[in-house]
């Protein structure tokens, strides 16, 4: 069982963004796999669906300085209005991450712990005792708490924090929204990604990535939509133009190359 089942737009809202995209203004119905996979070219509407999305999901934003509420974008919101969900289990769990996100996320945490590390250091100066003891240790177990769970991610490259963050929250029988999630990774990361991707559908979880990778798009199983002139199409892994252009191309560079 998946946990969202489709999607469908209801009514005829006014002409502007996002419904002036092609893709949102014909938008109908869309059928969901445990694991489906957003491709198309940049401006296709691959993003902006997939916000829209987590906003009628009412999804928290994963990272994002701490805020966390994907309604904070206003045009995923509009654009919930008019999605009609269709859940085989709905229970509130997962989230909805971009890379910018996480990027945004580790600041906020490196920050948090400085200022945590600040607050100790000056209780420890200025207080005495018990009082001192009791201030200080509390700071110090937030502080350690910070590190258990995500790790120095100062000191990690953004790969490796990214999984890390990544694997952190994952819950059983979440829905899990990732938009791009390649661009802080390498290709060995990605391999990373995709095996925290297949533990976590053994535990009933569920996941819609918007992607431009095609070791991504590699996932066993996964339903592939096309974000293209003929609509959301579905495709299979040979019929997508990044995955053969990418082929292409490492066979031969120069091919390619000699006539930029």
């Amino acid at each position: 069982m998946v946990l969202l089942r489709s999607i469908s737009k209801t009514g005829d809202p006014d002409l502007e963004f996002p419904f002036t995209l092609p893709i949102i203004k014909n938008l109908t119905t869309l059928d969901f796999s445990p694991v489906t996979l957003f491709v198309g070219e940049n401006g296709s509407g691959k993003s902006t669906l997939l916000e829209g999305i987590a906003a009628a999901s009412r999804l928290p934003i994963a990272g994002g300085g701490g805020s966390g509420d994907v309604t904070a974008l206003p045009e995923a919101q509009k654009l919930a209005t008019f999605l009609r969900l269709s859940w085989g289990l709905n229970n509130h769990t997962g989230f909805f991450l971009r890379a910018e996100d996480f990027f945004g996320f580790i600041k906020y945490l490196n920050h948090l712990q400085a200022e945590l590390r600040s607050q100790k250091a000056e209780f420890e100066e200025k207080l005495t005792g018990y009082g001192r003891q009791l201030a200080a240790g509390s700071l110090e177990n937030q502080i350690q708490h910070l590190r258990s769970r995500y790790g120095d991610l100062e000191a990690l490259s953004h790969g490796e924090g990214y999984l890390k963050f990544f694997a952190s929250r994952l819950v059983p029988k979440g829905l899990f929204l990732l938009d791009e999630p390649e661009a802080a990774l390498s290709p060995t990361r990605q391999l990373g990604l995709i095996s925290l991707i297949l533990e976590s559908l053994k535990t009933g979880s569920q996941f819609i990535i918007a992607t431009h990778s095609p070791i991504l798009m590699s996932i066993p199983e996964a339903l592939i939509l096309w974000f293209g002139e003929q609509g959301i199409v579905k495709k299979s892994y040979s019929q997508i133009d990044h995955v053969n252009i990418t082929r292409d191309f490492l066979a031969s560079p120069q091919a390619f190359l000699q006539h930029l």
